[in-house]
């Protein structure tokens, strides 16, 4: 049975007792009397406190006290109690028992549906998927439904539409409305050979695309599951909440026990008097706010993140981003675009672009993407590569037409004499923020070329942000000093660390973290130990998938601005969670007192069924704050000046 169901069951048998509490004054009875209550709360106790009694039972069989266990022990004493009375002809309080369940169950209706605002980020974001699609087989255009899409059939987009799965576009060209999935207002221009993201809104033009990933490998699908994942983990402050509920619980039962010898054996109030106290500390007491403070919290800061275009993974990633005194970079599209280009050729450049292409026709670095581009541009014909070899950090060699031929950076050349004129060459083109690679063949070098990869247009804005808030900012790269330090210079960096090889770069991390919590932010398959290795692990949107499997906060919109924004978040987030368990302590320490009849010799006291309502809006207060985090601000970006 639901717990509205429940609560409703409560509140209907509870209501005639009510009603005789406000009338009695004025002589009115309910029929039955004493008999009717029993038979009201009976049902009370049985099927809506019932789920109580079964959780703080099991609990008890395995030695250990949970929330319902106070619930269980408050209104059982109750209701016990005033079916002695009846028989010893002694005031009852079978309405305590009935108010107390009603008004646990109203806070627990309360939660209920707060925590179903809270996260229908993840429903939402399932019913952004378009429910079937025009695909093109055998010459023909058919509607299918999603489920039958498989990956490389080609997909129509008409305009208005929503795009069914992922994939790139073969034809046509239209601007997309991506903003439910990045959170990004403006529509994106979209051309043959753009990757476009399921669930996004085709604009005004028509175009086809071939599907490239469906079903669960989509991006709003793994959107989703990280969702999902990220609302029901928990944050390491929550195993502290645990602990001190286990305690808080056994306490509890014993200042209750003492409530009741203090009265009635000291000051000699009555049996009935002295369980009242002793009961109404018990309500009051159940920690429910406290078990509430962590997940709420968690569940709507990370839903909020998701509509931003920002997936926090789990709770540990808050708690740890609160303490991150250290950002580091790669550069290669994190702070750079990611998409180099050939700007000079020094030697001869048919050979020197005919020997580099020919030596890195077999690899996907970005260099190699850049110097095999210029080569087809410049109708250079490449050579078939034998016995080649990649060598870490450094470059390849191989045989080209016989004989041998290496390209890489300056760690290839121990054995090779550069002359004084290359070298002032290499400086140069350095000091313009260029990445220089030498070309070489049998033990001469026959040329260098230049290669310039960007910065971002946003990255000195992002660097900006971390640094006005105190943040230590670091690129790790594995390129030359020279460069490196000129594109730290472009866009702000406090410090480089070059020439690092990619399996040094999670050592470099641990170097960092000595002096503080340190997040690295990456894009690539290289950044993954980095990723792993740092106290947090922001991936790129773009990345490769190890890479964002690798992070504990995942950019959709590859924005480096949102590092700043899924920092602020973050710390939101938590500070709200920490904001959480300080009321709900506070709550209980203030409670336990009054509900005892610590005050009551100046007239302020608490009855149970008070009591019940009391700790019924302590929860309430407790899911509203977090549920508030959806109206919490988020500072810009700061431009710098």
């Amino acid at each position: 049975m639901t717990i509205t169901k429940r609560f409703w069951i409560s509140l209907v048998f509870s209501l005639p007792m009510l009603v005789e509490m406000i009338l009695k004054p004025f002589g009115w009875m309910m029929p039955g009397g004493e008999w009717t209550m029993l038979a009201l709360t009976t049902v009370v106790m049985m099927v809506a406190a019932g789920p109580f009694l079964q959780s703080a039972w099991a609990s008890f069989k395995k030695h250990h006290s949970n929330m319902d266990t106070l619930v269980a022990v408050g209104t059982t004493t109750a209701y016990v109690y005033s079916i002695y009375a009846m028989a010893t002809n002694q005031p009852v309080f079978f309405e305590s028992a009935a108010f107390v369940t009603t008004f646990v169950l109203l806070g627990q209706v309360f939660e209920e549906r707060m925590r179903n605002n809270a996260s229908n980020a993840v429903e939402k974001l399932v019913n952004l998927q378009a429910k079937d699609a025009e695909v093109v087989r055998d010459g023909k255009v058919i509607k299918l439904p999603l489920s039958e899409i498989v990956v490389g059939d080609i997909i129509k987009v008409r305009p208005g539409e929503k795009i069914a799965v992922d994939g790139q576009i073969v034809s046509g060209s239209s601007t997309i409305d991506e903003s439910m999935i990045t959170g990004e207002s403006m529509p994106v221009e979209k051309k043959v050979g753009d990757s476009v993201v399921g669930a996004t809104v085709n604009g005004t033009g028509t175009f086809t695309f071939r599907a490239g990933k469906v079903g669960q490998n989509t991006m709003l699908a793994q959107i989703v599951e990280l969702v999902k994942k990220a609302q029901n983990s928990h944050a390491p402050i929550q195993g502290l909440t645990d602990k001190v509920s286990g305690i808080f619980v056994p306490l509890v039962l014993m200042i209750a026990i003492l409530t009741f010898l203090v009265w009635y054996v000291l000051i000699g109030a009555s049996v009935a008097s002295s369980l009242i106290f002793a009961v109404s500390v018990v309500v009051i007491a159940c920690p429910c706010a406290l078990g509430l403070a962590t997940p709420t919290a968690l569940m709507v800061g990370t839903g909020r993140s998701a509509r931003m275009g920002i997936l926090i993974k789990n709770g540990e990633v808050l708690e740890a981003v609160n303490d991150v005194k250290t950002v580091v970079f790669d550069k290669t599209g994190t702070i750079t675009v990611g998409k180099p280009q050939v700007t000079d050729v020094i030697g001869d450049a048919d050979k020197v672009l005919q020997l580099a292409a020919s030596l890195e026709q077999s690899s996907e670095h970005p260099l190699a993407t850049a110097i095999i581009k210029k080569a087809k541009q410049s109708g250079v014909p490449m050579s078939p590569a034998q016995h080649f070899q990649a060598i870490e950090g450094k470059g390849v060699r191989a045989n080209i037409d016989g004989e041998s031929a290496f390209v890489g950076n300056d760690k290839l050349l121990a054995d090779v004499t550069v002359s004084d004129a290359l070298k002032s060459k290499m400086i140069a083109l350095q000091q313009q923020a260029k990445t220089v690679v030498f070309v070489g063949q049998g033990t001469q070098i026959v040329g260098l070329i230049a290669i310039q990869d960007a910065p971002k247009s946003t990255s000195k804005e992002a660097i900006s942000a971390l640094k006005s808030q105190g943040l230590k900012t670091v690129m790790l790269t594995g390129d030359n000093s020279a460069v490196s330090k000129a594109i730290a210079d472009q866009v702000g960096i406090d410090e480089v660390v070059a020439n690092v090889l990619p399996a040094d770069k999670a050592n470099q991390v641990k170097n960092f973290q000595q002096s503080g919590k340190v997040a690295f932010v990456g894009d690539g398959i290289n950044d993954a130990p980095a990723l792993s290795t740092a106290d947090v692990g922001i991936a790129m949107g773009s990345g490769t998938d190890i890479a964002i499997e690798s992070g504990g906060i995942v950019l959709v919109k590859n924005d480096l601005r949102d590092v700043y924004k899924a920092l602020e978040l973050s710390k939101k987030t938590f500070n709200r969670i920490k904001l959480n368990l300080f009321w709900a302590f506070v709550y209980n320490v203030l409670g336990i007192p009054v509900a005892a009849g610590v005050f009551y010799f100046i007239g302020m006291t608490l009855s149970p069924e008070l009591a019940g309502l009391a700790m019924a809006l302590s929860s309430l207060s407790v899911v509203t704050s977090s549920v508030l985090l959806n109206r919490t601000k988020i500072a810009e970006v700061p431009v710098p000046s």
